[in-house]
């Protein structure tokens, strides 16, 4: 499959702005080349000193958003929309586009994704590269292929955050949206003795499995294709879903179905300026906020049933 990937050349100050307006056009995540805090960022995630000349020569002054999408997706209609998302707020943007192959695009990829350390247990370790373990994280290793998800984006990292906190030993967790399988695999490495993931991609589907090979958890995590209510029939202590908030206030109507009594279901993906309509959907469904998160310009939550 080819894919069209998008350049959004912004001010660094408007970064934070211009990728929670970029994140509107994909529910799977982007990737932001900013270099305004290359040293800080080279010390404490890459734990190096060293930096390579041609990342020093980078211009510190503005960043780069990268999105990708399939020609399904209509990649021209969600550039229109985002140039006047940011004609309205203001930003001044340069917008490139380009063709690339499924195996560019997988090493564009791994040119930015990087050993991210999560909360106070995991760490992210992108297949390809080494970790030094020293502080004895929980490693959980991903190759995002074509099924995006590699836990850098805040909504992730929040998400896998709350995971930490609401995964217990021997517990079940079912991943609505499973992407890549990194939330799947994360409760699997927390302790979580079952684990269902769902997805509507097949290729997310594929790289999920693929990753639960990876981390020698295949025998805990099961992922499977379709939609949720056509495909789950049991109840799980956790529920979790790093979506969009039009997806999330919609689940909350029936994700009790798939609920035990005392469960938790963990929500991410909800961008600040929708942050009331979700909490008002949590009121109108009997839902109450026992934990939450926010990153950035996004916002996470754990909530239970009244």
């Amino acid at each position: 499959m080819d894919w069209t990937e998008i350049k959004i050349k912004v001010a660094q100050s408007d970064t934070e702005t211009a990728e929670a307006i970029a994140n509107m056009v994909v529910p799977y995540g982007i990737y932001t080349e900013d270099y305004s805090e290359l040293e800080k960022d080279a010390l404490e995630i890459a734990h190096i000193d060293l930096i390579d000349e041609e990342l020093v020569k980078k211009d510190r002054t503005v960043s780069i958003i990268h999105i990708y999408m399939s020609d399904e997706q209509n990649p021209l209609e969600s550039v229109e929309y985002l140039r006047a998302r940011y004609d309205a707020v203001g930003i001044k943007c340069e917008i490139m586009t380009d063709s690339i192959s499924e195996a560019e695009w997988a090493d564009n990829w791994k040119r930015f994704f990087k050993v991210t350390e999560i909360g106070e247990k995991l760490v992210i370790r992108p297949s390809w590269e080494s970790y030094d373990n020293n502080d004895g994280r929980v490693v959980l290793s991903i190759d995002p292929g074509a099924a995006f998800g590699t836990g850098t984006h805040a909504t992730t990292k929040m998400c896998l955050e709350l995971l930490e906190r609401y995964v217990s030993q021997d517990c079940t967790l079912l991943d609505i949206g499973s992407g890549s399988g990194i939330l799947s695999i994360g409760a699997a490495l927390l302790g979580a003795k079952k684990v269902d993931g769902v997805d509507i991609d097949p290729v997310a589907v594929k790289v999920a499995k693929e990753n639960a090979e990876i981390n020698k958890v295949e025998n805990k995590a099961s992922f499977i294709l379709g939609d949720l209510c056509d495909k789950i029939t049991e109840r799980y202590d956790v529920v979790c879903a790093n979506i969009v908030a039009d997806v999330i206030i919609s689940l909350l109507s029936n994700v009790e179905e798939f609920m035990k009594e005392d469960s938790v279901f963990l929500c991410s993906g909800i961008i600040d300026i929708r942050e009331d309509d979700v909490k008002a959907a949590f009121k109108k469904y009997g839902y109450e906020i026992i934990d939450e998160a926010e990153c950035e310009n996004w916002r996470a939550f754990a909530v239970k049933k009244i």
